[in-house]
């Protein structure tokens, strides 16, 4: 009779025991697929931050890091002259951006925002509302903003001239050493965008939808040229140079809960 009651306690115990692992292979998420250098998964804000520079907002602490430290452009440079990382989130109404740069020399040289703008310190941001690739130089395939220490926001029209796109963005930056904190207020346009119109139909942000990114940085410091560019992924081949013209290289970035 012992032996009977401990088979039934064996029995017992083993039906548990599968009963718990299937109960959690149901219950177990499937884990997100292993994320492509450039992309980025930027998660909903429950509420939006203040453009303010200081990115002490509860939405940024659930956002993850991202490196930018690909050097597109120019010769090796030491952390303390450039490091830089940017955090994202997004509403259905705009993208948020958090950026840290390192940067030793701040540098903006030239009083006209359109002369040689790329050759000054500024942020550049790429976005391709619709993930489609392709040449975006002088149309609105995809935006490139130059973002000055001015907070101008510069890119190429479809005259194939520099324009200024500040109301596309709002923008504040704050100090600490040589420690910047940028926060970015973005309005995300497709390609049917017209400059100087005001019905342009903003794009309504909502969970996975794909658009293409890339963030990358011009370091200037006492040359009044940019010594170095740096951005978020690498691009293949000898010409690093083609994001301006070329949304296919850019990182995907996928919005999520």
């Amino acid at each position: 009779m012992k032996i009977i009651f401990q088979m039934i306690f064996i029995c017992s115990a083993l039906c548990l025991l599968l009963f718990a692992g299937c109960s959690e292979d149901e219950t177990t998420e499937p884990k997100p697929e292993k994320l492509k250098e450039g992309d980025y998964r930027a998660t909903q804000a429950a509420a939006v931050p203040k453009i303010d520079g200081k990115g002490d907002e509860e939405c940024w602490t659930k956002a993850d890091w991202a490196a930018i430290d690909k050097l597109w452009l120019g010769s090796s440079y030491t952390e303390s002259d450039f490091t830089g990382r940017y955090k994202a989130v997004w509403s259905k109404e705009k993208l948020y951006l958090l950026v840290e740069i390192i940067d030793d020399v701040l540098m903006d040289s030239r009083p006209d925002p359109l002369n040689s703008y790329w050759e000054d310190d500024c942020l550049e941001i790429f976005i391709d509302e619709d993930n489609s690739d392709g040449n975006h130089q002088n149309n609105y395939n995809a935006f490139a903003y130059h973002v000055s220490v001015f907070y101008d926001a510069v890119d190429l029209g479809t005259d194939g001239q520099a324009h200024l796109y500040n109301d596309n963005l709002n923008v504040f930056r704050s100090k600490s050493g040589t420690l910047y904190t940028w926060e970015f207020e973005i309005t995300i346009y497709d390609d049917s965008f017209v400059y100087g119109a005001e019905n342009n139909k903003t794009a309504e942000l909502t969970e996975g939808k794909k658009m293409g990114f890339a963030i990358a940085y011009c370091d200037s410091d006492l040359s009044k040229q940019r010594e170095n560019f740096i951005g978020t992924m690498d691009i293949p081949g000898t010409d690093k140079n083609l994001a301006w013209i070329d949304a296919g290289v850019f990182g995907t970035m996928e919005l999520v809960k």
